[in-house]
């Protein structure tokens, strides 16, 4: 009978029921800040208490920031022996560049760090495509872009300025006002001020949305003017003008 149980707890150990406690991951908690000096992202970037395994490289930065999947990640650790308990349920992790002595001082990357909701894109969009509601999706993630709109209504209805990744974070430098004005389209620019109303045509030098100057050649004297797009072949100098610039400017500030 002694040799079975001594047969049955080496058995036991073999198996695991024993040694669990040994095989258990080795703890880690995310970096506050998580960042790479070389574009090469490694477990000792973003964990504490890597260790050994924080030599495992987990994916190549390309740009200034790298949007991880946090479940993806902490399936990776696990393989690699360690345990990240994501408790605050986070969705991405944001890798950004790590600065340089001489631009520590400068603007942070991240404006917020922790468990905190960021807008990201629902979709993938073309430069061009206009922003609408349910192409924006609020996530939890570690860290913030510093330009990361804090209500969804500063980016619905604008133009993506660039192509822009589905499950990137929406950033207020992705996107500006849709161009109802492009170069070569014939414009009509109206001035009324104290009773008189005038209006002339042209043709649009540059590209411009609504509230946003553009530059039209007067057909026929072809002096270039500096007008503000009232909508498609539309703009108003004087009086009018300066008002569109000042509730462009209020609505803005506003945001």
């Amino acid at each position: 009978m002694r040799r079975l149980l001594i047969l049955a707890a080496a058995a036991l150990s073999l198996s695991g029921g024993l040694a669990s406690p040994a095989l258990a991951g080795q703890p880690v908690t995310l970096k506050a800040d998580t960042v790479d000096a070389d574009g090469v992202v490694t477990f000792a970037d973003l964990f504490d208490g890597a260790g050994a395994s924080g030599r495992v490289t987990i994916a190549n930065r390309a740009g200034a920031t790298l949007l991880l999947d946090a479940v993806a990640v902490q399936a990776a650790a696990r393989r690699a022996g360690l345990d990240w308990a994501n408790s605050e349920g986070l969705r991405s992790i944001l890798v950004r560049s790590a600065p340089s002595q001489a631009s520590a001082a400068a603007s942070p990357a991240v404006a917020a760090r922790g468990n905190v909701e960021v807008l990201t894109y629902a979709r993938s969009l073309a430069a061009g495509d206009i922003v609408q509601p349910t192409d924006l999706v609020w996530t939890k993630a570690a860290a913030a872009p510093n330009d990361a709109p804090a209500d969804a209504d500063a980016v619905i209805g604008m133009a993506a300025r660039r192509p822009l990744r589905a499950g990137a974070f929406v950033a207020a430098r992705d996107v500006g006002a849709a161009m109802v004005v492009r170069p070569g389209d014939t414009v009509t620019v109206a001035f009324e001020a104290d009773g008189i109303s005038l209006a002339l045509e042209g043709k649009a030098m540059t590209a411009a949305g609504v509230g946003e100057t553009v530059s039209v050649q007067n057909s026929t004297s072809k002096k270039i003017i500096q007008a503000v797009v009232t909508g498609p072949g539309q703009a108003v100098v004087g009086p009018a003008a300066d008002q569109m610039k000042a509730t462009r400017s209020t609505r803005y500030a506003a945001r």
